[in-house]
């Protein structure tokens, strides 16, 4: 591999809002939508390996930027935000004053948001940093915001919890590569609209 490509989805509601959204499968809004398909001129070269998040906002954003051929991976699935599942920063607050994901964590949620620490969202994107490393040329990855912050900053060498330092937009692109075969960050943040 020598470039990886990260693609984090467009604007949902719930993004919009900014509601925590794990596993929920939410649509792109129609902004959505349009910042999906900005992203086209990026995918224009071919890729050796294209994965994506089995979210439909994830695999609508792949479509609509012109990636129809990939594979889903379910280590690409975001952060499970357990017991915060669809709630707000500013409400969790309510019951639990100065809260912080990257500090603090989150809580149980049901069976189908039981939730992850940070640690544990580290081992999916270690699996998936290992295997794009074995791809030939160029990667490409769409997922979400939380979970590429932490494969960032588990590309750099840096504990899991460093991914607070990441900044990520809705539809934007990063670009993840190497300076003398050391790993670092060639682009971030980026929008494209």
């Amino acid at each position: 591999m020598n470039e990886m490509l990260l693609l984090r989805h467009g604007e949902t509601e719930w993004s919009k809002a900014g509601r925590h959204t794990g596993r929920t499968d939410l649509p792109l809004t129609e902004h959505g939508e349009e910042q999906a398909r900005a992203l086209a001129p990026l995918v224009k070269e071919p890729f050796g390996l294209v994965l994506v998040s089995p979210a439909q906002r994830a695999r609508r954003t792949a479509e609509l930027a012109g990636l129809s051929e990939y594979e889903v991976d379910d280590d690409l699935w975001e952060w499970d935000y357990g017991g915060y599942e669809g709630i707000t920063t500013p409400k969790i607050r309510e019951s639990r004053p100065g809260w912080y994901l990257w500090r603090d964590g989150v809580i149980p949620g049901d069976a189908e948001h039981p939730g992850e620490s940070a640690s544990e969202v580290a081992v999916r994107a270690d699996r998936v940093i290992q295997r794009a490393r074995r791809a030939e040329g160029r990667v490409a990855l769409v997922a979400h915001g939380h979970f590429l912050r932490v494969l960032a900053a588990r590309w750099l060498g840096l504990a899991p919890e460093e991914g607070r330092l990441l900044k990520l937009d809705t539809g934007t692109y990063s670009r993840l590569g190497f300076e003398h075969e050391a790993p670092v960050l060639t682009t971030w943040n980026a929008p494209v609209c």
